[in-house]
């Protein structure tokens, strides 16, 4: 790709390989699908199934193979300009997928004998193969991964070992609906069917089950193919999956029906809003924070008793105004039971501090334990070439269900919070106040000032020698 001329960077070249990925486990899984059930037809047009167009490596090129994707001629529409317009009467849910792809998805390359050569590569993984499948998924892992470097990208992955252990720690069981209002890449989602699979699923009934119990919300266009492709590539067979802005949400709009039993979210934060969106929220909690306004979504959107983990800054767990009122109604609403406070470069490329929030709605928080994870010995930060691992959670995990305060841990209790405020440091950190008298203060001072004279004669004479 990057000898093409129209792509400009790796945030172009991942939304180009987004879309082909796409049509290429949508034609594999298709092709499955007609050996299962044999009145199965494709949602897909013949002439644009992978099958038909792309698996040939000797097939259409050049200028034949562009005009095949872009044309907008009426009599013979492209591949693009045809799927846009996408609908089934047989299977009009995967039919809206396939639309919703390629409403929020471009064609950069120019260069169709370029785009033929990664067509090709894309030609050498079966996505009905197994292994190939487990290949590609830690592949495309990493791919989701580069996301962090490209651009603003960063803000639509979250690290493996936070989505685990944010998901295990919660424990969707099957037959729980699980959302993530704010999907990104799916990395949320696909460990929720993985600890559901791993942990409830025996049998196809139960499997069936799954399938129609995760949900994801996503407002950009790059994210939601990502995220799409990432949620097929975990066999899901029509994801639930939207290219929405949640916090379009009209807040009183929604219904029991509407609710679910787990979220798991990272939801954008410092991230712009559109124009009038808070008028969805009660008067008292609008503003223009992102994150704030999905904390209140997610308390609407959770059942009674729901349970719920999601990433938010410093600057959502301190603050006046707003921001505490949105506090109250959480600590009132739910049960802030646990609160993990991440170093600074957890989400590198980002550095800001982060927090893991976990509560269970239906009663008010009375304590709130704390925990603080610290960097690997000997490590100063995360980065690309050392990202936090799962392992280094371990003694976390050992601490959850046998909780005592230590060096890392502390417990504080509702009564004791100013203005809400959850910004809590650690109180092992303090550094011990020392009482001095006014003649200690003096003496102290004369004692620096003749050390810091010293140094300064000494600086002199190394000067003049």
């Amino acid at each position: 790709m990057r000898q093409d001329r129209g792509i400009s960077g790796d945030a172009q070249r991942l939304e180009q390989l987004g879309w082909m990925l796409f049509l290429k486990i949508i034609d594999d899984k298709d092709q499955e699908q007609e050996i299962i059930k044999d009145d199965y037809i494709s949602v897909i047009p013949e002439q644009f199934q992978w099958r038909n167009w792309a698996s040939d490596s000797e097939g259409i090129t050049g200028d034949e193979l562009l005009t095949f994707i872009d044309s907008t001629v009426e009599d013979s529409k492209g591949l693009f300009v045809s799927l846009r317009g996408l609908t089934s009467q047989n299977n009009a849910k995967r039919a809206a997928i396939v639309k919703e792809v390629f409403e929020g998805s471009n064609n950069f390359m120019k260069s169709g004998y370029e785009m033929r050569k990664v067509v090709n590569k894309l030609n050498e993984i079966n996505f009905n193969n197994s292994e190939d499948k487990h290949i590609f998924g830690d592949i495309y892992e990493s791919i989701l991964q580069e996301l962090r470097d490209a651009g603003n990208k960063g803000e639509y992955y979250t690290p493996r070992a936070v989505t685990q252990l944010m998901t295990r720690m919660t424990d969707p069981k099957l037959g729980e609906t699980v959302l993530d209002p704010a999907a990104g890449t799916g990395g949320f989602l696909t460990a929720a069917i993985d600890h559901v699979r791993d942990n409830y699923v025996n049998t196809v009934d139960e499997e069936h089950i799954l399938q129609n119990s995760i949900t994801g919300w996503e407002l950009k266009p790059v994210a939601y193919v990502l995220g799409l492709t990432n949620l097929i590539l975990h066999e899901m067979d029509v994801p639930d999956y939207h290219y929405v802005d949640s916090l379009k949400t009209e807040y009183n709009a929604i219904e029991e029906k509407d609710k679910v039993d787990v979220i798991l979210a990272n939801p954008p934060f410092g991230a712009s809003i559109a124009d009038g969106v808070e008028t969805n929220f009660p008067a008292s909690y609008r503003c223009k924070e992102s994150a704030d306004l999905f904390v209140i979504l997610m308390l609407q959107l959770l059942k009674a008793n729901g349970r719920c983990a999601i990433v938010l800054p410093d600057g959502s767990i301190t603050g006046e105004g707003v921001k505490a009122r949105i506090r109250e109604k959480l600590l009132t609403d739910t049960n802030l039971h646990t609160i993990i406070r991440l170093p600074q470069t957890t989400f590198f490329p980002a550095t800001v501090s982060t927090n893991l929030l976990f509560f269970q709605k239906g009663s008010p928080t009375k304590d709130i334990w704390y925990y603080e994870h610290k960097l690997p010995a000997g490590q100063k930060s995360y980065s690309k070439t050392k990202p936090i691992r799962s392992e280094e959670f371990g003694p976390l995990v050992e601490w959850w269900n046998n909780r005592e305060e230590s060096e890392l841990s502390w417990k504080v209790n509702i009564k004791d919070l100013e203005g809400f405020d959850l910004d809590i440091k650690n109180p092992s950190n303090k550094v011990e106040e020392v009482e001095l008298t006014s003649s200690e203060i003096f003496e102290s001072l004369d004692s620096s000032f003749s050390k810091s004279k010293s140094i300064i004669e000494s600086l002199k004479q190394l000067l003049n020698e």
